[in-house]
């Protein structure tokens, strides 16, 4: 499995591309870049051979989606979230973008992803958990095979996701946060934002698990 991390928008968020080195087929997971970086994103695809599949949104946040619309307008790349997070692509009030100045609206989704549900990219599953918390629709992507998982903005290298937002709940992210500890110690997590860790790591470490 190839992971490329893109550090891009306005609030430094981690989009990924993930790609399968077997068939080469792609995903591009929480792509919060501006308009003037949708080149240095699709360079990345285009660059590595790639064709994209998908592109999921771990939650309807404007700085993970912003690039929804130009990478499903070059590459006809489905658009992938959790359905309690549907409603804030189209919505900049509700995506936070109008907060920001801006206006990000994004296609409708091609496709929801229910708890448990799987993410097929070429020979790699990537398995649905509804990890909710930071906004009522947070997904993690987690990969048995890789021992990876995807947290978007529910888990961070000694952190959480803020919960003062439209949709946010204390309980609900510490909620999840307790399943996310529940998988293997040695499983790496890529956040939305900073540093990757490892769940054993942040069962050690991180205050909120600690606390």
């Amino acid at each position: 499995m190839l992971i490329r991390r893109l550090t891009v928008g306005f609030l430094g968020t981690n989009c990924y591309l993930v790609a399968c080195e077997k068939t080469l087929e792609a995903i591009v997971i929480d792509p919060g870049f501006r308009t003037d970086e949708t080149e240095k994103v699709l360079g990345e695809i285009t660059g590595r051979g790639l064709h994209l599949r998908y592109v999921v949104d771990t939650h309807g946040h404007a700085d993970h989606m912003s690039g929804n619309s130009a990478l499903k307008q070059a590459t006809g790349a489905g658009i992938l979230i959790h359905e309690d997070d549907a409603p804030l692509l189209a919505d900049p009030s509700k995506n936070l973008s109008k907060m920001m100045g801006l206006a990000v609206v994004s296609p409708p989704p091609d496709r929801l992803l229910p708890e448990g549900g799987l993410v097929k990219v070429g020979s790699f599953e990537l398995e649905v958990m509804h990890t909710p918390g930071h906004t009522a629709g947070s997904i993690s992507l987690y990969c048995t095979s890789d021992s990876i998982v995807f947290t978007g903005d529910t888990l961070f290298a000694g952190s959480i996701g803020r919960t003062d937002l439209p949709s946010s709940s204390f309980k609900g992210i510490m909620r999840s946060l307790s399943r996310l500890m529940g998988l293997p110690a040695r499983t790496v997590v890529y956040p939305g934002h900073g540093e990757k860790t490892t769940i054993g790591k942040e069962k050690r470490e991180n205050p909120f698990v600690l606390g």
